[in-house]
Formats: structure tokens, sequence, C-alpha cells
């Protein structure tokens, strides 16, 4: 082979390196700066800017790393089955907040680190772990199972940590917020109305009807009790 081929044929190997570099700095652009963070965070985005004290890069900074340490996390799929148990487990855990709200809404953080335990993610025993590979396929509604896990800890730690204890519509709200997140893990999207008891006061109860219409019966007979 003659010195001018040899030259060639490395002109063309340190070509096509360039060009592959290039593109693969574009596409990391794309999904970990600016616009991309934006459009796959959403909501977590804005709540990263806000914990760096409006300081976007390095708010950025985090963020792509957790795409990087999470974005190729694949769940698993659920069997029916545990689809139904997960159901049947929120249920019976929206029915006991009529008479113990704060045993409720712990329950619902235990659901929700057991679904996504189930779905592939870090098991709930690693918890910031876990919320943190959350935030990055679910940015829309992982603040639901920090809302929970947030009251849950509270009373566990007896309020060591400061602040107002929860009342009982910040327990009702933890609930709706933590409804959506189990619907994106379990429910897919499409899940049945859990089952109610009436209410006291003889009306019907109202059933889960979507994200927005979540209703748990017999609120207003613990508003005095918590808090």
């Amino acid at each position: 082979m003659s010195t001018g081929v040899i030259i060639a044929l490395i002109v063309i190997v340190a070509v096509v390196v360039a060009v592959a570099a290039v593109l693969a700095v574009r596409a990391r652009g794309s999904a970990h700066g600016g616009p991309g963070l934006k459009r796959r965070f959403g909501p977590e985005y804005d709540r990263a800017v806000a914990r760096h004290d409006g300081d976007v890069k390095a708010a950025e900074r985090e963020l792509g790393g957790l795409v990087e340490r999470h974005g190729g996390l694949k769940e698993r799929p659920l069997e029916p089955a545990e689809r139904e148990r997960f159901e049947a487990r929120w249920a019976a855990a929206q029915e006991r907040f009529v008479d113990s709200p704060r045993e409720a809404v712990a329950e619902a953080d235990r659901i929700l680190a057991d679904a996504a335990g189930a779905r592939g993610y870090p098991d709930g025993g690693r918890y910031d772990e876990q919320v943190a590979a959350l935030a990055v396929h679910h940015a829309d509604h992982v603040q639901g199972y920090r809302h929970v896990h947030h009251v849950t800890r509270f009373h566990q730690d007896g309020g060591a940590r400061g602040g107002e204890a929860p009342g009982t519509e910040d327990l009702r709200a933890a609930m709706v917020e933590a409804r959506a997140l189990l619907d994106d893990l379990v429910g897919e999207g499409h899940h049945r109305a859990p089952t109610t008891r009436p209410a006291e006061d003889g009306q019907t109860a109202g059933r889960h009807e979507g994200r927005s219409g979540f209703h748990l019966p017999g609120l207003h007979r613990h508003q005095t009790k918590q808090g």
C-alpha cells in the first residue's frame, strides 16, 4: 500500500471520528441542555432552578447528571395481578383516610415506594436515589411522592425537624398528588375507581374520577382533629 493511500485513509478516519464527535455533542446538548432539559423535566426544571437560587447553569448541571445516571433505566412492565394489588392497597388507604389520615398518607408513601421498586427503580430503602430516578422518568408527578414522604417523615420524627404540623387539608392534598404518580406507575392512565364508604351526611361519597376529581370521604369530620 502506497504512502499516499495510507495518508488518505488516515484523513478519512479522522474526518469520520470528528463528525461522530460533533454529532454526539449536539445530541448531548439537545438532551441535556436548555430547552431539552426544560421539555424533559417540566416542573422539576423550575424546582431545580429555585433550589439553586436562580442559577440556571447549576440547575442544568444537576439535572444533566440525573439523566446520565438514570436516563437509561428501563421500566419493567407490571403483570395485571400486580396492578390489581397496588390498586387494592391504594383503595384501602383511601378508605383509611376517613378515620386515620396520617396512617393513610404513610401507607401511600409505602405504596409508591413499592410500586416504583416493582417497575425497576431503586428500592424504597434508597429514597433519595429512587426519587431522583423517578424525577427523570415521571417529572410531572414525582412531587406527589415527595409530599407524602415529607408528611410521613414529619410525623415519624415527631416534628423534630421543625415546621408546622400538617393539617388534614395538607394530608388530603398529599394523597391527591401521590395518586397521580401511582397512575403513571401502575394504572398507565387507566384505572378503576376505588371503593369508598358513604360520607356521614348520607350523600354518596365521591369516587376517584381522575387526577383532578379525587375525593376523600369524611374529610370535614377530621379537620379539627389533625394539625
